[in-house]
């Protein structure tokens, strides 16, 4: 009896320094979830081509807490953006002043090339030195094309160097087929951008320069004895707008990409090729009040907070914590929420040693009206890995008894 007691721990130190689990012990497990609306940041979530149409050639209408794309009319075309372009000369102007490569205070001067500039103007006295707060709040609530030359000119050097340096930055921050040859936006053949750039570019506005994105909530700047109001119609309509900026060019059409916040919503829209300044207050009114009518967002689960246990193989603990590595939040139509499902899918035991934050499987979440979204079920602690007699008692316990710790 005692020669067979020492076969049978030999054979499971065998198995235990290997530490596989066994495969009987595999079962994916899933469970139906409800869930309640809360703050939250971003989760990850496909994207969703809305059931709304507008008379804009381009559009997109943008979640921001979720990355939820409401709707989606040619956002990945390439369109003129005329002045909407000014928002990523004011990125790059705002990242010299927090990298304190500028101050607010400084004083940049006029060149005859920045005063002869065409368009809509500042109206900046050649050979003069104006502050760069100045300079700011004329090429965003003025559109001034003539203070966007300035700030390159003073910042960079050139023209050129502040434009290569616009198309470089683009790049850094995620704007997938952008090109700038100006600093201004008026026409050119190799200047582009498409709706979803734009949209990003203003999410990245908002989130990287809080501090100065205040500018573009600016109705009116008096400059040269000049007051200027700014172009953007939804800053009239109280409706929680803060920005960005309105274009306009006979090949461009009218346009505008703007945000517009509610309690803990922001929406972001960009339209392109609309007809008139008309239609483009409009269409902005129209689908930002449908997108906050129509869709909500809805919190899960939070990060930390357990959501299932899983079992471990040859662990110190039997079972580790699945969780949510960030807050889980979804952006669905108010009408499909009473029939979302939620289902929770991984496969059990984990083998020992797991890590805090190891991936273990996924929530999958589905809705009527709405694309799927997965985001990944991760342990919430470590565990270690028994030591040789201990993984050999558990072996030994599991053959005998079927005990999987």
């Amino acid at each position: 009896m005692r020669f067979r007691c020492f076969s049978l721990l030999a054979a499971a130190l065998a198995v235990a320094l290997a530490y596989a689990p066994p495969a009987t012990a595999a079962s994916p497990k899933s469970q139906a979830a409800a869930a309640k609306p809360g703050k939250a940041p971003p989760a990850p979530v496909m994207p969703v081509v809305g059931p709304i149409d507008t008379q804009a050639k381009h559009a997109v209408v943008y979640e921001v807490e979720t990355g939820t794309i409401l709707l989606d009319k040619g956002a990945d075309e390439r369109i003129p953006p005329a002045s909407m372009s000014k928002v990523m000369t004011a990125y790059l102007v705002f990242d010299y002043l927090k990298q304190g490569r500028a101050k607010l205070t400084d004083e940049l001067p006029v060149s005859e090339a920045a005063w002869r500039t065409g368009g809509s103007k500042m109206f900046v006295p050649l050979g003069g030195r104006i502050k760069i707060e100045d300079l700011v709040q004329g090429m965003v609530i003025q559109s001034g094309n003539d203070a966007c030359v300035v700030l390159a000119e003073g910042l960079a050097g050139s023209q050129q160097a502040f434009i290569d340096q616009m198309n470089q930055k683009a790049q850094e921050i995620g704007m997938r087929d952008s090109h700038f040859a100006n600093v201004d936006g008026l026409p050119n053949p190799d200047h582009w951008m498409t709706a979803r750039d734009l949209a990003t570019l203003a999410v990245r506005t908002i989130q990287d320069f809080p501090e100065y994105y205040k500018y573009y909530s600016e109705k009116e700047f008096k400059y040269n004895n000049i007051n200027q109001g700014n172009r953007n119609p939804l800053l009239y309509k109280d409706m929680g707008a803060d920005g960005l900026k309105t274009g306009h060019t006979e090949e461009a059409g009218y346009s505008l990409v703007g945000s517009v916040k509610r309690g803990d919503r922001r929406i972001v829209l960009v339209l392109s090729g609309l007809p008139s300044m008309k239609a483009r207050a409009q269409e902005a009114e129209r689908l930002t009040e449908w997108a906050f009518r129509e869709y909500n967002n809805y919190k899960l689960f939070t990060a930390g907070a357990k959501i299932e246990d899983a079992e471990v193989w040859l662990g110190e603990q039997a079972k580790v914590p699945l969780t949510v590595g960030k807050d889980l939040v979804v952006t669905l139509p108010r009408k499909s929420r009473k029939d979302m499902k939620v289902s929770v899918d991984y496969n059990q035991p984990l083998a020992a040693p797991v890590q805090k934050g190891q991936q273990a499987g996924k929530i999958a979440i589905s809705a009527p009206d709405t694309a799927p979204v997965e985001t990944p079920l991760v342990t919430a602690a470590g565990v270690e890995r028994l030591g040789p007699l201990g993984r050999a008692a558990a072996v030994a316990g599991h053959m005998v008894w079927g005990n999987r710790h």
